[in-house]
């Protein structure tokens, strides 16, 4: 199965107003997603999760390095031609109400990226947001409502209906249950499965709860301050979490059975800033298996797995020259 996503040393530095600093929000991120597959991005809060969704569309500029969507180098695209290529490229947001305009009908937001793209007439659009409202699970007559008559499960059924009007090939979701109600947002998450089998999609999960990138992923990428610090199949993230940080989100995971007891890693202080990230590795101040080098060398990406079931990770207990924590 060919690539059809490929992210080569993406960095993303925002300029502090008024102040020579910046924040370093990517920092040589790369990966590659082949077609079909539901890849998951999870970390903390203000890790950079967003922020690279955003640069893999290039909704925003990268500082450095290289997306490559279906072959094309999205850099190297006109204005002209990256407006063709986001046919096979949407996004799902986090809110469904902020990302609807409330002052449009239903029939309206759903029919907006065909009439901006110019396919069909009116009368073939019309037919076709009722087809896609049927798919995402909505009533016909939802096509004259107004976004602020629907719950938010159903509000994020539009956005979706939105997202795969032009029958893309990825559809990026940031958070895309994060805001609904638990029991809605298994209802949405099972929608996102059922629409990958039907459209042929390859999704990019974006999500800071580990049971939802569990469910829906099929790989998992985890990111901590603006860095990829390990990826692979999902069961394996899950069940053989190798980096000291990806040990610790999945000790913090809820057990649901009070008789199974779970040895939580409780890291210490806060996440450094993104301003001044320190030197190294970006996790050592706070990893409990820290060692003198992690202090002053970035790790380099080791594969702990095979070449078939890739399992990478960035951090000095692996690799040559691995050594044992002080």
């Amino acid at each position: 199965m060919s690539d059809l996503l490929v992210v080569e040393d993406l960095v993303k530095h925002f300029p502090v107003k008024g102040e020579r600093t910046v924040i370093h929000a990517v920092n040589g991120v790369s990966f590659a997603q082949k077609r079909g597959e539901t890849l998951g991005i999870v970390g903390e809060s203000g890790c950079g999760k967003s922020t690279l969704a955003r640069l893999v569309l290039r909704l925003i500029e990268p500082s450095a390095g290289a997306v490559r969507f279906d072959g094309d180098d999205l850099r190297a695209l006109s204005a002209k031609e990256l407006r063709q290529k986001r046919r096979e490229m949407q996004i799902v947001f986090q809110d469904p109400f902020a990302s609807l305009d409330p002052r449009m009908k239903v029939r309206d937001i759903v029919a907006e990226p065909l009439a901006i793209h110019g396919i069909g007439t009116a009368r073939s659009r019309k037919d076709e947001v009722a087809r896609l409202l049927d798919i995402v699970g909505l009533p016909p007559d939802a096509a004259e409502r107004y976004p602020h008559e629907f719950s938010g499960g159903q509000r994020q059924r539009i956005g979706i209906a939105r997202a795969i009007a032009l029958k893309p090939k990825l559809i990026v979701a940031d958070e895309p249950v994060s805001a609904l109600d638990v029991s809605i947002q298994a209802q949405v998450l099972n929608l996102l499965v059922d629409l990958r089998s039907q459209l042929n999609l390859t999704y990019m999960i974006i999500s800071h709860d580990l049971a939802v990138i569990r469910y829906i992923s099929d790989r998992i990428a985890v990111m901590y301050l603006g860095e990829i610090v390990e990826t692979a199949a999902a069961d394996r993230i899950y069940e053989e979490p190798a980096h000291p940080y990806t040990q610790a989100l999945i000790s913090a995971i809820p057990e649901p059975d009070p008789a199974r007891k779970r040895q939580r890693t409780v890291l210490g202080g806060d996440p450094p800033s993104p301003e001044q990230p320190p030197a190294g590795c970006p996790f050592h101040p706070r990893c409990p298996k820290a060692m003198a080098e992690c202090s002053v060398a970035r790790p380099a990406e080791t594969n702990i797995g095979t070449a078939d079931d890739p399992h990478l990770v960035r951090c000095h207990l692996y690799g040559e020259g691995a050594g044992a924590p002080s």
